[in-house]
């Protein structure tokens, strides 16, 4: 039994609306604000085995998050920040585990927890690179925001947009914060289920690409990304969007194929993923059907603590190992079709 509540609040406070590169106001007068609160509840009940037999916890978060516009001439700078913090409302060392609060090592969960991230950013015409905290959310690289704080990542994003409908993409990151943690670590291999040799420590997680827009229905993307002595991934993807009777037909389509690389800190890696998801949305409402098939020896790598870019993912399973079953799913969805997976 899988059971979570959350409700979230958005205030957003802008002193101007931005609007563009051509007319940027200024470091001060392009600034925005928002400040997000989310009370969750987490309930997860195993019901058997000998160990814990469920997690359940609830807390109270805040996020500040303070943008600021782009001093103005040819090269503009900037500087973001964020401050988050997380408050126990409810919770006993026999249900923690939830990722909603840190763990004490006497078992009890802590009161409170926060941080604060500062991002440097510079922009040159339509490119912009970005130094610091940064919660990315790139087809090889998926931030998990799923609980209370975000997961977060310290290293660099450059974005180009200098040719028209084309979008330059390259990072480097080499810590990251968990979401129920306040302590920057390296990068790991999820290793669930020892799918791997280990949770192997890399380097760097190095990453390129580009999408094309054709038009407004079609967008066709690539992405390289490889995490240092341990294993690098190529990304293909299709993203069509179609007119179909009141509503639209949006097709997701992704493939992923790893290998290991340099010196194989996890051992042997040999996967290819591919994964679909059509979703027909109208006015609020939204209905999806996902296909999934793994092909390869071995398990899909991602970052540990990240969400792997699958049609498939959920929350009790990733299915990203060979033979994962179901293959396929349909979901139901009454919220807005813009908070559909994908």
């Amino acid at each position: 039994m899988h059971n979570k509540n959350i409700l979230k609040t958005l205030l957003t406070l802008s002193p101007c609306l931005a609007t563009g590169t051509a007319s940027a106001a200024g470091f001060i007068e392009d600034s925005k604000a928002s400040l997000q609160t989310s009370n969750y509840y987490f309930n997860r009940d195993f019901r058997d085995g000998a160990g814990q037999s469920k997690r359940e916890e609830w807390a109270q978060g805040f996020m500040l998050d303070l943008r600021s516009g782009y001093t103005q001439g040819t090269v503009g700078f900037g500087l973001d920040a964020m401050a988050m913090l997380g408050l126990k409302l409810d919770s006993s060392p026999d249900r923690t585990g939830t990722g909603l609060l840190p763990t004490h090592d006497d078992g009890r969960a802590a009161d409170e927890f926060g941080r604060v991230a500062l991002t440097a950013k510079v922009r040159v015409s339509d490119t912009e690179l970005k130094y610091g905290t940064l919660i990315p959310k790139l087809p090889t690289l998926q931030a998990n925001t799923g609980r209370l704080l975000p997961q977060t990542f310290d290293g660099g994003l450059l974005t180009s947009k200098e040719i028209e409908g084309l979008t330059f993409t390259g990072a480097r990151f080499e810590r990251m914060t968990d979401r129920d943690s306040t302590n920057a670590v390296g990068l790991t291999l999820n290793n669930k289920n020892r799918r791997f040799r280990s949770a192997a420590d890399g380097g760097a997680l190095l990453i390129g690409g580009a999408d094309y827009a054709l038009g407004k229905q079609l967008t066709l993307g690539y992405q390289y990304a490889e995490l240092e002595e341990v294993y690098r991934q190529h990304f293909l993807g299709m993203v069509h969007t179609l007119a179909l009777g009141p509503g639209k037909l949006k097709s997701d389509l992704r493939y992923l194929l790893s290998e290991e690389a340099g010196a194989a800190r996890g051992g042997r890696i040999d996967s290819g993923a591919l994964s679909g998801l059509f979703t027909y949305s109208l006015g609020g409402h939204a209905f999806g059907l996902g296909l999934q098939k793994m092909n390869g020896s071995t398990s899909m790598p991602f970052i540990n603590g990240t969400d792997p870019y699958l049609a498939n993912y959920i929350q009790i399973n990733d299915f990203a190992e060979p033979g994962s079953v179901p293959g396929r799913y349909v979901t139901i969805m009454t919220s807005a079709p813009s908070a559909f997976p994908g």
